[in-house]
Formats: C-alpha cells, sequence, structure tokens
C-alpha cells in the first residue's frame, strides 16, 4: 500500500482543528482508559490499521492489558470491561455504524445509566473524532510504522 497524500501538509490549519478537538476530549474528565478503548473500537469497526496500532500502543502505554486488547472486539462476551466501559463501546458502536442503527434508545439508555449529560457528550464527540480520524487515515492511506521483522 502507497500512501496518497500527506494530509497534515496539504491542510495544516484544518488537521489543527481536529487535534484542538482531541485536545478538548482529553481535557473533558473521560477515563484515559476509556478513551483508548472507544479508539480502538471505533477503529476496528471502521477498519483503520494506523488507528488501531496508534491506540493499541497508546494504551498500553497508559496500563491496559493485553487481555483486554486482544478481546475489544468480542466486549460483549467477555467479563473484563466494567459496566461503563459496556455501555460506551455499544454507544460507539452504534454512532459509528449510525447510518445502520440510528443510535437505538436501548444505548442510549444503557450509556445514560452510566454517563452524566455532558460526558454523553464527550463521548459522543470522543466517537465522532474517531470516526473523522479513521476516515482521514484511511482515504490518504496513512500506513503505521512497520517493525523489522525479526529473524527467524
Amino acid at each position: 500500500m502507497k500512501s496518497r497524500l500527506n494530509f497534515y501538509a496539504a491542510a495544516p490549519e484544518t488537521m489543527k482543528a481536529l487535534e484542538a478537538v482531541e485536545a478538548q476530549i482529553q481535557a473533558s474528565g473521560l477515563e484515559k482508559s476509556l478513551i483508548e478503548l472507544v479508539k480502538i473500537r471505533a477503529s476496528q469497526i471502521n477498519g483503520c490499521a494506523f488507528c488501531i496500532n496508534m491506540h493499541t500502543s497508546d494504551a498500553r502505554k497508559q496500563g491496559e492489558t493485553e487481555q483486554r486488547i486482544y478481546l475489544l472486539n468480542a466486549w460483549r462476551e467477555s467479563p473484563l470491561y466494567t459496566e461503563r466501559e459496556r455501555a460506551a463501546l455499544a454507544w460507539t458502536e452504534a454512532v459509528t455504524l449510525i447510518a445502520e442503527t440510528h443510535a437505538p434508545d436501548a444505548e442510549y439508555d444503557a450509556v445514560r445509566a452510566q454517563f452524566s449529560e455532558s460526558e454523553t457528550v464527550n463521548l459522543t464527540m470522543l466517537i465522532g473524532a474517531i470516526n473523522a480520524w479513521n476516515r482521514v487515515a484511511i482515504s490518504f492511506r496513512a500506513i503505521h510504522p512497520v517493525r523489522a521483522k525479526v529473524a527467524a
């Protein structure tokens, strides 16, 4: 795969605006571990290798376990996630797949049972932002770093 263009060089002010949204989300009070789980899950759904690579690495640096990262795409079948995380992950899937789901009431009710109104808005903006990042990275074929192969 070959990168199509450097989107930071092509539109630096636009990318700074998206980075500003990211900074606001990071400062919103949402748990850092939750933010990374949401970013990974949305990136899995969208198939964004660049973002999956980045956010699994970021999650590990913040102390997330390998097991929870590996099982994230099957979170419903695992007891490793809290009720708050489950509500956020269900909302992540509903908002990421908005054209199909139309954000069902059941997922909204579950997220509201775990998150305040402002947290719900911040979570929804987080989901929107990672979806924007995924679409930029996928559209322009951003390539994640590749480690050299280890000799056999």
